[in-house]
Order: structure tokens, then C-alpha cells, then sequence
């Protein structure tokens, strides 16, 4: 008889998103009237740039002709994709990263999940709490760790917690572990880091022989130059370090699937006879065996985001996004309430009122203002009392979630 996997009966629960959408679904077959604004999942709402929508149509239109038709792809990119990248995304900002060490995939949310498959099973592993729920979930799917406890914490995983208290800044580790997850800005708290923060977490990971997962999915949001964009911006990353990006947020390729991984050719971990191998050449390995590539046609439409008109139009779209949290932000403090993030990021973290627990207030916002946002403690157990909101959406449902917020609460 077949046998499962049984690491995922350990997601006793629903993944957070679904979960949200199984109570919105209840409520609004419940009051079909409800005119509700979802806030929750941090999924675009404006069109494609307009260089990207011409790229694609003449790709679109090259698939037509025997001479310029495209079929598989090269599994990491195409070249002239990948060039770009590395020149415009890294170089420019002084990081030594080489288009051959870049892989386009079709999401960071999927090789965030995927990296494990280049990793053993008896690694250390450290996660931010609250954080990504990806991270945890498929390190959970992949049996790295024991079972869930009372508050939701996995056993074997090492949680760093960061909240208001802290600046939302986690702790260095004081025991050794061997894979980190690090994103910022963050998701979901909102917050950035410094150069000197990345650089205290560099010099950890050499020193024990650690290797960071540095998600920059939201780095198109950061306004100041001050403030690191890229991993690589550190001395010393190209040995420590994987970063994770994606054409998602900034371009608005949620529904289209485009993204990157950066692998550097210096990057080493341990086998089990103590050899050092090369992770490029496993992560290449691995692409080529169960990835088929992004299509042609997708890989067009990225490329054109590095034109001038494609730049420019990005921009625009970042900044509509971050003026839409800007929104956010004023008119929740506003209503009393204590609001962080939202500033180099398109997500606003606000402290729940009145002792109200995460899902508690989820239930409040919903049934009394129809918006919908996300429980903080669905991030992991130090989310527990907090809420994220997604600056993702119209200008008009922005305003009138906000108008319809600070009309029910006043703190």
C-alpha cells in the first residue's frame, strides 16, 4: 500500500492564506451585501507596466514565426534575462555577482522552498519570529523538524523573536546554527535593516560556517540609499550567503511568475565525508532536473522592466504602492493605534487594541468594517497581538478601508 509523507500531518492547521479565505468565504455567503476590501494577502491590484505588456506581445508574436520561435530554454535564463540583472540589480551597487550565478525561476516564494533540496537534514536551523510562514512550512514538509507545541512553535527549528521591543531587529544567535532565513524588508513586519546589522550576521555565518537565505523580494521599496538593498552589499556575503528576489511586487508579476536566485560560484557547504562542494553546482543540478525554465514570453516582459520606460514605470508603481502605505500609516495612527512598518515597504504592522488577539480583531475588522487584513500570530507565536495590512490594492478601497477603520475604532 502507498505511504505518505507524514511530516505534513504536522500542519495541523490550514496555511495562513487559505485559512483567511475559508472565514472571508463564510462570512460573505452570510452578508452577500458586505462590500468587502481585502488588505490581507499582499497580491497586486495595478496592470503590468506598459514596457513589460509590449515586451510580451512581441514575444507573443515571435512564438508565431518558424524563425523566431522559441521552445525549452535554458533552465537557468536566458542570457540576455540574467545580464541585465547582474549588471542593473547588483553591479551597479558594487555587488560582484555574475549573470552565471543567477537563476530565473518562476517565484521566490518556490525557491525559497526548493534551496532545501540541495541541503541535508540535520542542519540547525533559524528563523525570525514572526515570520514568512514558507520558511517554516516547508522545512516542516522536508522533516527538518519534530512537532508543533502549544504555541505553535516547531521543535528542532531556533526562533528569534522580534517585535517592537527589540526595533524588530533579532538577535545574533548565541548558539551555532547552519541555515538562516532572513528577508527585508520584512515580511511581514515591515522593517529594514542596516549595513552594520547585515554585516554583524555575515561575520556570524563565516565564523560557524552558516549559510543565509536573504529573501530581498520587497527591495524595490527601499527610499534610502543608506539602506542595504542587496546581501551582497556586504563584505564577505559571496560566502555566506544566497539571496532570493522576485519580479512579483515591483513589476506587478504576481499573476505572471517571474524570479531569481543568486548563487554564488564561491559558495560551499559540507558533505557528510567533511568535503566542501560547491552550491551552484547542486542548485544547477536541481534546475536542470526538475525546473523547465520560465517561458520566453515571461522572460521578455522581466527583461523590458530594465528599459528606461520599464524603470521609470516601475518606479511609478512602487511609489503608488508606498503612498497607498503611507495612507495607511497616518490615518491608523491617526485612530490611536500603534502602526510600524510602511515606510520602505509595502506592509503596515499594527498592534491590535484593546488586548484583542490577532484572529480576534480579524473577526472585528471584518464583521464591523468588511476588510480584510492578516492575524499576526498566523506569522509564527511573537506575531500573536499584532496585524498585517497590505498596502496592496486601489487607491479608492485604500482610502475607504482607512475612512471605514477609523470610524469603528478609536483608541
Amino acid at each position: 500500500m502507498a505511504t505518505i509523507n507524514d511530516n505534513y500531518l504536522k500542519l495541523k492547521a490550514g496555511y495562513l492564506f487559505p485559512e483567511i479565505a475559508r472565514r472571508v468565504n463564510t462570512f460573505a455567503e452570510a452578508n452577500p451585501d458586505a462590500a468587502i476590501i481585502k488588505l490581507g494577502i499582499g497580491d497586486v491590484t495595478e496592470p503590468l507596466p506598459e514596457a513589460c505588456r509590449t515586451a510580451m506581445i512581441q514575444a507573443v508574436e515571435n512564438m508565431g514565426n518558424r524563425e523566431s520561435f522559441r521552445g525549452y530554454g535554458p533552465e537557468q535564463g536566458y542570457p540576455w534575462l540574467r545580464e541585465k540583472i547582474a549588471a542593473q540589480d547588483f553591479q551597479a551597487r558594487g555587488c560582484q555577482v555574475d549573470a552565471s550565478e543567477i537563476f530565473i525561476s518562476d517565484g521566490s516564494k518556490c525557491d525559497t522552498g526548493n534551496i532545501l533540496d540541495i541541503f541535508g537534514k540535520n542542519n540547525k536551523i533559524a528563523v525570525t519570529d514572526p515570520v514568512y510562514p514558507v520558511y517554516v512550512d516547508t522545512n516542516v514538509m522536508a522533516g527538518h523538524t519534530g512537532e508543533v507545541n502549544e504555541t505553535g512553535e516547531f521543535e528542532g527549528l531556533v526562533y528569534l523573536p522580534i517585535s517592537a521591543e527589540n526595533n524588530f531587529t533579532a538577535e545574533i544567535p548565541s548558539q551555532k546554527v547552519d541555515l538562516i532565513y532572513l528577508c527585508f524588508p520584512n515580511n511581514p513586519t515591515g522593517a529594514t535593516t542596516t549595513k552594520e546589522n547585515l554585516k554583524a550576521w555575515v561575520d556570524y555565518a563565516k565564523a560557524n560556517g552558516s549559510i543565509i537565505f536573504f529573501d530581498a523580494a520587497y527591495e524595490a521599496f527601499i527610499t534610502d540609499e543608506s539602506l542595504p538593498h542587496s546581501i551582497y552589499e556586504i563584505e564577505g556575503a559571496r560566502d555566506c550567503a544566497i539571496e532570493f528576489r522576485s519580479f512579483s511586487k515591483n513589476a506587478g508579476f504576481t499573476g505572471t511568475r517571474c524570479a531569481l536566485t543568486v548563487v554564488p560560484k564561491t559558495l560551499t557547504a559540507k558533505a557528510s565525508d567533511g568535503s566542501d562542494v560547491e552550491l551552484w553546482k547542486l542548485w544547477n543540478r536541481r534546475q536542470s532536473t526538475k525546473f523547465n525554465g520560465v517561458s520566453y514570453i515571461v522572460q521578455r516582459g522581466a527583461e523590458a522592466v530594465y528599459s528606461e520606460a520599464g524603470k521609470a514605470q516601475v518606479k511609478a508603481l512602487v511609489s503608488f504602492y508606498l503612498e497607498n502605505a503611507k495612507i495607511i500609516r497616518q490615518k491608523l495612527t491617526e485612530a490611536g493605534l500603534s502602526v510600524y512598518g510602511g515606510v520602505h515597504a509595502p506592509y503596515i504592522w499594527v498592534k491590535t487594541p484593546n488586548g484583542l488577539s490577532s484572529w480576534d480583531f480579524f473577526d472585528k475588522l471584518l464583521q464591523t468594517c468588511y476588510v480584510v487584513g492578516t492575524p499576526g500570530s498566523g506569522f509564527g507565536a511573537a506575531g500573536e497581538g499584532y496585524f498585517r495590512i497590505s498596502a496592496f490594492n486601489s487607491r479608492e478601497n485604500v482610502e475607504e478601508a482607512m475612512k471605514r477603520i477609523t470610524q469603528k475604532f478609536k483608541v
